[in-house]
């Protein structure tokens, strides 16, 4: 609906049309009444053209508003790496494994504050993140990010699936708020799954998820909660509070001296949020030995979705040290280059695209340009060992499914 100047304006335009076209006879005599009509026809283009560039004028500086907002946003990242980088001198005269109070008390405040934001009221229209990329235009979450198809081949007892309890049916409004709850009660469970070097089968990295559980003790599992906590524009600080558990799980393996790495999803919504992103690099800047440790994964339509501002991001990231890896992969074209430019140095192949003879050509197209490049082929949800004599023959690095180890549910850090 327009507004009242602009109806002002629309009403004055029309009667000075009106007034030109019917007067002007009158005021210059002899004039014919069809050129009076003819200024006045002139009188309203030109009204018409005058508004438009004026609403045209109000759009531009709309948008270099907004693309001021990105840079302030950009900025405050920049100088958090800045800040970093400045205390990682410092962080080197520290005792390997050494965990100040500065930092522990900077975690917490970290994690409370993140608690809050779950709390707090999303205000009507508001997006997770902005001003990209749209949330309409990420994939839906279907299903959990660790979903494992049904083995096609009996599996020993030991490595069958721990039985797991489920909550019990709820509608929307009860998922949500028991997913508050928990965040609150800090019952976010954290669970690994193994991903092992080929053909040794030795244990490199775990994939971190995350599971949430009820007050009862029953799990509620992703493929319930995803999509009503995307829909409550949750998601975001879902994601953080799980990195930053994922961390807390980095240092104590550190402090036992494991050498393993871990794999943590990191969502659009998570490199769109300086603040969170300002206050984490902080939290890594007392922590520089866990940065080679923690390998953030993005899904392909993201990477592909990112804007300018993302793949700045995640580049300034990959500047201080960490790496990336690009998971739930449906095309096979793609870009090794890029790639190589933005520190993605793992590449993540359902192993269906693997063994699909009609497939087959391309995806060995693929390992070849792989070679020499740094970047790993991991191949996920292998269930048997038919499937993995089968991998094992296209040259893959890594693995990952049931056959090697399900997740389970990791130990509370110390």
């Amino acid at each position: 609906m327009a507004s009242l100047p602009t109806l002002l304006y629309a009403l004055a335009v029309v009667a000075a049309a009106v007034a030109t076209a019917i007067g002007l006879p009158d005021l210059r005599p002899g004039t014919d009444p069809a050129s009076g009509w003819l200024a006045g026809a002139l009188i309203l283009l030109a009204g018409v053209v005058f508004h438009e560039g004026l609403i045209r004028r109000e759009r531009g500086r709309a948008v270099l508003d907004r693309l001021d907002g990105v840079q302030r946003s950009l900025d405050a990242l920049a100088a958090a790496l800045d800040r970093r980088t400045a205390r990682m001198e410092e962080g080197r005269s520290a005792a390997p494994g050494t965990v100040t109070q500065e930092t522990v008390l900077q975690e917490v405040k970290l994690l409370q504050a993140l608690v809050a934001r779950l709390g707090a009221p999303r205000p009507a229209g508001e997006a997770d993140h902005p001003p990209h990329p749209p949330r309409e235009s990420r994939p839906a979450r279907a299903a959990p990010r660790d979903a494992m198809p049904a083995p096609q081949a009996p599996r020993p007892p030991e490595d069958r699936p721990t039985a797991v309890i489920e909550a019990p049916p709820m509608d929307d409004a009860a998922v949500l708020e028991a997913v508050r709850d928990a965040l609150a009660a800090d019952r976010i469970d954290i669970y690994l799954q193994p991903m092992v070097s080929l053909p040794q089968r030795k244990h490199r990295f775990y994939e971190v998820f995350s599971r949430v559980r009820a007050a009862d003790g029953s799990l509620i599992l992703p493929d319930r909660y995803l999509e009503i906590a995307e829909r409550e524009g949750l998601i975001a600080t879902i994601d953080n509070l799980l990195l930053v558990r994922c961390v807390q799980l980095i240092r104590e393996t550190d402090r036992r001296q494991h050498a393993i790495g871990f794999f943590s999803n990191m969502s659009a919504a998570t490199l769109s949020d300086a603040e969170f992103m300002t206050q984490f690099l902080d939290l890594m800047a007392r922590n520089q030995a866990l940065v080679p440790k923690l390998v953030f994964e993005l899904s392909q339509q993201e990477l592909r979705a990112g804007g300018a501002v993302t793949m700045g991001i995640l580049s300034q990231l990959a500047r201080i040290g960490f790496r990336f890896s690009m998971d739930q992969v449906t095309d096979l074209d793609v870009d090794v280059d890029a790639l190589l430019r933005h520190e993605i140095r793992y590449l993540k192949l359902d192993r269906g695209l693997l063994l699909d003879p009609v497939l087959a050509p391309r995806a060995e197209a693929l390992r070849r340009r792989l070679d020499g490049t740094g970047i790993d082929l991991i191949a996920e949800k292998i269930e048997t060992e038919a499937q993995l004599d089968a991998l094992l023959r296209t040259g893959i690095d890594f693995g990952q499914g049931y056959l090697f180890g399900e997740p389970r549910p990791a130990r509370k850090p110390a």
